[in-house]
């Protein structure tokens, strides 16, 4: 009998990387997690032990901190490019390097309108992810968002939906709408200014979801993936999953009150989970 070793990888995951950029009026803070995999000529490992050609993870884990010292003072996906070439050039026995990154949104401390120079708030857990897989031919670039925490409290209705035996949920014209969304895009190419073009997705999705009137939480997915197609050439694939963060009316009858739409409860779990992926025809 003949054993074959089909697809196969190692890597390191979990990176944590903090780095201080100073400049002579500010400083900034950039927090990233940083998994390291990487693809090739590695049966002999498995087969009979052999490490010659494995590159330890621990040295994987050193090369992000090395190179982050010159090379990393714009965008996650710009970084995520250059530890990629740097894998895939140093090691020949390697085919394919895949780079996923997550950075922390600090965003300035402001008093009276001014920003301070060095203090920072995190008001959430929201992320900016970046993904890159390259090999011998070229590279395909990913980013997104993660945990972005997201709510309105009108323009969202839900209606119409099938009803049978076991059906209680209530329609309802005017609810609130809320989700926890994770988003990520595939562009065709590597943009001039990932960051830029990353902010400016990003207000796009958010004033897509403010601005739409919504029908169901599908409804809102497909008209957030369809605006970020339409409006920006170099994403060729959208990905949405919008969890719905359940808000439910409370009953305040036996307390002689009428719930005029003001007061619900938020519940966590169970809740409703909707995905979509979206490409150009």
């Amino acid at each position: 009998m003949t054993i074959r070793l089909d697809k196969n990888g190692y890597g390191k995951n979990a990176i944590h990387l903090s780095k201080i950029i100073r400049h002579p009026d500010r400083q900034e803070i950039r927090q990233i997690t940083v998994d390291v995999a990487l693809q090739g000529d590695f049966d002999e490992v498995h087969r009979t032990g052999d490490n010659r050609l494995v590159l330890p993870t621990d040295t994987m884990k050193n090369t992000v901190y090395a190179l982050a010292k010159d090379r990393f003072s714009a965008s996650i996906e710009e970084f995520g490019l250059v530890l990629a070439g740097h894998f895939l050039h140093h090691n020949p026995q390697v085919s394919v390097v895949e780079i996923g990154l997550a950075e922390d949104c600090w965003q300035r401390m402001q008093f009276d309108g001014v920003a301070h120079r060095h203090s920072f708030l995190n008001g959430g857990s929201e992320k900016h992810t970046a993904f890159i897989r390259q090999h011998r031919e070229g590279a395909v670039l990913s980013a997104g968002i993660k945990d972005l925490l997201i709510l309105k409290t009108t323009d969202s209705a839900f209606e119409g939906y099938i009803k049978d035996p076991y059906t209680t949920l209530k329609e309802a014209a005017d609810r609130i709408l809320s989700t926890s969304c994770d988003v990520s895009w595939v562009y065709t190419e590597s943009p001039a200014d990932p960051g830029a073009l990353y902010g400016a997705i990003r207000g796009n999705l958010l004033r897509t979801f403010a601005d739409h009137k919504s029908l169901s939480v599908q409804h809102t997915l497909y008209a957030m993936g369809e605006a970020v197609l339409g409006n920006f050439p170099l994403v060729k694939e959208i990905t949405l999953k919008m969890p719905n963060k359940h808000h439910i009316l409370f009953n305040m009858q036996p307390f002689g009150l009428e719930n005029n739409n003001e007061i619900f409860i938020a519940t966590d779990e169970p809740y409703g989970y909707i995905t979509g992926t979206m490409s150009r025809d």
